[in-house]
């Protein structure tokens, strides 16, 4: 009841009190009002009442401070000030040789001062429990205080407020992932209105909630496993299911030398790449890839074996020389490692092969090969160097680089080759004989009879001279009866040789059977006329 409520309705209550006064013999002392409940710090107008038919001696008994406001005939009412907690004045009456006395209750109420929401843990994991406290200071009736636990705007739970001045109430969530990024506070209400007052609220300050999700695996480093000194690479770290993807921090280093990742992220994926440079350090080291997620961090390891591995060293004695020239060819490896020269004599696990050639003009151009071999953490890498050989030799030009006759149909679609071979190369000049016209060396399309004739070709360089003839015959309608009639004639011949030389065979072979009988006959003459010989 607010100050001075009592006032207004005192000559009201003094006449409900004439009423109900008993007679002489049943005298008791009243109070009105019975109870009042007041803001901390009010005032209240109590009034002391005696049921007796005479003046009675009345008072108040209290430790609050009181004044006498106003009195009657067996009544008086008095105002107590600066109440500051609950009380239980006793009004009393002594009517006749009877006492008696009563009490009335009066309650304080006061507005916690102040409510506060404890600070949240910087990251939660999401699905564990946690507690959140709220600390209630001040306020009565705590018959009639509770505190609240509010998620936003949603009333997660509710609880009373124990006597004390300073209170913590207590209240434990299960972390979920869609708690990220939001507000919780406490709100502390004093309902009062079953005392015919209202609901009085008070509101603390709100904290952010900030949830996560770090597998225990699946965190992945891909990378080069041995790596040659000098080598930039690039290395990826991935991790799947992470929530919030965006809010991990990535450290990722290669022994001492910290690296700068870029990190993406995708929905709850994360992915973060960086370029790696080797230092001139050979050895064994670390490459480290560290996820960090709130207070919780995931680390993967994976050995990088740094090597060198120079090209093997291939050398020729010389490498331009004239034909039947000796050379020499060498190839060398760093330590460690093992050559293969190609065509030299194969040497099983030699870090040196040679070989030796007399240069010829088929070897002009030709390329040596070494390949160098080196064992790395149980793998083989491979190196090659290549040189290439030059042989000077004078000009040739010979039926496979220019072939020496060529007959074609007029009106023809044809390509003449002549090209001279050389070191250095030599140049080619085709005259033809007569006229001193060039041969036409290339595509002809379509062959004319003008380019036939016999043509000197001359292929000239510092190392000598190199001739040859070429003969080009272009067949056309006009010279076929030419070309027919000595064919006809060849023909001709060779059919009557034949028949004379057949007709000789018959011819002497008669004549020698002839021959034959003839001698048979004369001996058989010789026989007749020979006189037989005496027994």
């Amino acid at each position: 009841m607010a100050p001075g409520a009592a006032h207004p309705a005192s000559l009201a209550l003094l006449a409900l009190l004439g009423a109900l006064l008993p007679g002489p013999g049943g005298a008791e002392t009243s109070v009105q009002p019975p109870k009042a409940i007041i803001p901390q710090g009010g005032s209240v107008r109590v009034t002391c009442s005696a049921s007796c038919d005479h003046p009675s001696i009345l008072g108040l008994e209290t430790e609050l401070t009181k004044k006498e406001v106003d009195h009657g005939e067996n009544w008086k009412t008095f105002e107590l000030t600066n109440v500051l907690s609950d009380s239980t004045p006793k009004c009393f009456s002594t009517c006749s040789e009877n006492q008696s006395s009563t009490s009335v209750s009066i309650i304080v109420y006061r507005f916690p001062e102040h409510v506060k929401l404890a600070p949240l843990p910087t990251w939660q994991p999401v699905d564990e429990h946690f507690i959140l406290t709220c600390q209630v200071s001040g306020g009565a009736p705590r018959a009639h205080l509770s505190v609240m636990l509010l998620r936003g705007e949603e009333v997660l739970e509710r609880q009373p407020v124990a006597k004390g001045e300073s209170t913590e109430v207590m209240f434990t969530v299960l972390a979920k992932r869609e708690d990220h990024g939001v507000n919780f506070s406490c709100r502390t209400e004093l309902d009062l209105r079953s005392e015919g007052l209202g609901l009085f609220q008070n509101s603390s300050a709100p904290r952010k909630l900030q949830t996560f999700v770090l597998p225990m695996t699946g965190l992945h480093l891909d990378t080069l496993r041995i790596v040659e000194v000098g080598t930039q690479w690039l290395v990826n770290c991935t991790l799947d299911g992470l929530f919030p993807a965006a809010e991990a921090e990535v450290h990722m280093a290669l022994g001492d030398q910290k690296l700068e990742p870029k990190i993406m992220n995708h929905g709850d994926s994360l992915l973060a790449t960086a370029w790696v440079k080797s230092n001139e350090e050979e050895g064994t080291q670390h490459l480290v890839c560290q996820v960090t997620l709130g207070d919780q961090t995931r680390s993967r390891l994976e050995n990088v074996t740094i090597y060198s591995f120079p090209a093997p060293d291939l050398t020729l004695s010389r490498p331009q020389v004239p034909e039947w020239t000796t050379v020499t060819v060498e190839c060398k490896a760093h330590a460690g490692a093992v050559v293969t020269l190609e065509d030299a004599p194969a040497r099983l696990g030699a870090p040196r092969a040679q070989l030796q050639l007399n240069a010829s003009a088929e070897d002009n151009g030709r390329s040596f090969s070494c390949s160098a071999a080196l064992e790395v953490a149980g793998q083989w890498l491979y190196k090659n160097r290549t040189l290439k050989l030059s042989v000077l030799y004078g000009p040739r030009l010979d039926e496979r680089d220019c072939p020496g006759n060529w007959t074609w149909q007029e009106g023809s679609q044809q390509t003449l080759r002549c090209q001279a071979r050389g070191n250095p190369f030599p140049k080619l000049k085709c005259s033809r004989k007569g006229d001193g016209a060039s041969l036409p060396i290339g595509d002809l399309r379509p062959v004319k009879r003008e380019v036939a004739g016999t043509y000197l070709c001359e292929a000239n360089s510092s190392r000598g001279v190199a001739k040859r003839e070429v003969v080009v015959n272009v067949i056309y309608h006009q010279n076929i009866p030419a070309i027919i009639v000595p064919v006809v004639a060849v023909i001709t011949l060779g059919a009557v040789g034949t028949a004379a030389y057949i007709y000789y065979r018959k011819l002497k072979k008669q004549k020698y059977e002839l021959q034959k009988a003839q001698k048979a006959w004369e001996e058989s003459v010789k026989k007749l006329n020979t006189p037989a010989t005496p027994p």
